[in-house]
């Protein structure tokens, strides 16, 4: 099984991935993204603004996804923002392509507690007007995110081993996990 934890920039998402690997037994942490910075490497001749809008990415992950998941026998906690609707149905066909279930969770904050959140994020202050500048384009996205969710958890006024316990509690029901 996958756990892909999708969400804004800074709702918590790799936080809650660290959680879910100590709770669940036999899974481990994969971020997509990887294949993302493999690809501006290898692609540093072509235009693009972001990894994502090149269609090797999205055709790579599934691929990696499965992969990793059958070389190490564990289920995957992947941790990445998707926004647009279009590149996450090219990746879950690609994810129909596999042996591997997908469990699609949404973690959602409320944008005002969010910004907040954002602010106050002393681990990645870099990346603090980016983020923000991205609640806007996760609020024009949400509709069609959470009717793509498995699963919807409002971390807004939740501390993360809650929000963490409530995915796990789903996952095990789709799936016995097996140490």
């Amino acid at each position: 099984m996958i756990i892909w934890l999708n969400g804004t920039f800074g709702a918590g998402k790799t936080t809650t991935a660290r959680q879910l690997v100590r709770r669940l037994p036999n899974a481990r942490h994969f971020d997509p993204e990887q294949v993302g910075y493999l690809l501006v490497t290898a692609l540093d001749d072509h235009e693009f603004k972001d990894f994502q809008d090149l269609p090797p990415w999205r055709e790579l992950v599934p691929v990696f996804t499965e992969r990793i998941a059958s070389f190490t026998g564990q289920h995957l906690i992947a941790v990445q923002t998707v926004l647009r609707e279009d590149y996450w149905h090219e990746l879950t066909q690609g994810f129909e392509r596999t042996a591997l279930d997908i469990f699609h969770v949404l973690l959602h904050v409320d944008s005002d507690v969010l910004a907040e959140r954002i602010k106050a994020d002393q681990v990645d202050a870099k990346a603090c007007q980016w983020r923000l500048d991205h609640i806007s384009d996760y609020e024009k996205s949400r509709p069609w995110l959470e009717s793509a969710a498995d699963l919807v958890v409002d971390g807004t006024n939740l501390p993360v081993t809650d929000v963490a316990e409530r995915i796990a509690a789903e996952a095990e029901k789709r799936v016995v996990f097996i140490s």
